[in-house]
């Protein structure tokens, strides 16, 4: 019921939308907010020490890699580039699963029952990427009020995030690599 209603209230709001303004030189201003692309604006800051579930719906929180750099994502079944990049973030974790150099983790928002998130990753045929769940919205919200669906957060050995990446991307490109290599953390071969 709470989701009905918070979908009613931004579909109200976006009909409330203000009248963009305009620059010194007749064009658009920048809208405030996300933008996909690369958000360095919180580097450095420590991650959330909210809990959210792990694959065995045991609690877990971020702290747990503390010692390895590791690529949280956040994504929902309902989000379309959300879908479109997971099966990149599984080749990823595959990639990693036996050198332990980079933890990756996919934690699903959705608000729905954990066997359902298992359920959506089986179908799209995700391996290696466990069933990570916050059917709360505990980690996006601790996050920030500006988090959207995809983000990926990128926290370093100790525990610092070292950037954002909002929206979608093919996390076996070179674009990744060279993100990744940032926090230390070797790319996954592309194939």
């Amino acid at each position: 019921m709470r989701f009905i209603v918070t979908i009613a209230a931004v579909r109200a709001l976006a009909g409330c939308a203000k009248p963009q303004q305009q620059s010194a030189d007749n064009q658009p201003a920048a809208e405030a907010g996300p933008h996909k692309g690369v958000d360095r604006s919180h580097k450095g800051e420590a991650a959330p020490a909210v809990e959210f579930q792990n694959p065995d719906r045991g609690k877990i929180s971020i702290a747990r890699f503390k010692g390895v750099p590791v690529l949280v994502n956040l994504w929902a079944t309902w989000c379309a580039p959300c879908v479109k990049e997971l099966p990149t973030l599984d080749r990823l974790a595959q990639a990693h699963d036996v050198d332990g150099e980079l933890g990756v983790i996919a934690v699903s928002q959705d608000s729905g029952p954990h066997p359902s998130v298992i359920a959506f990753l089986k179908k799209l045929n995700v391996k290696d990427l466990g069933a990570y769940h916050d059917p709360n919205m505990a980690l996006s919200g601790a996050l920030g009020p500006d988090v959207v669906l995809p983000t990926s957060i990128l926290i370093d050995a100790e525990g610092r995030e070292v950037w954002r990446y909002v929206g979608d991307l093919d996390w076996t490109s070179p674009e990744a690599a060279k993100l990744l290599s940032e926090a230390g953390a070797p790319a996954a071969a592309k194939g």
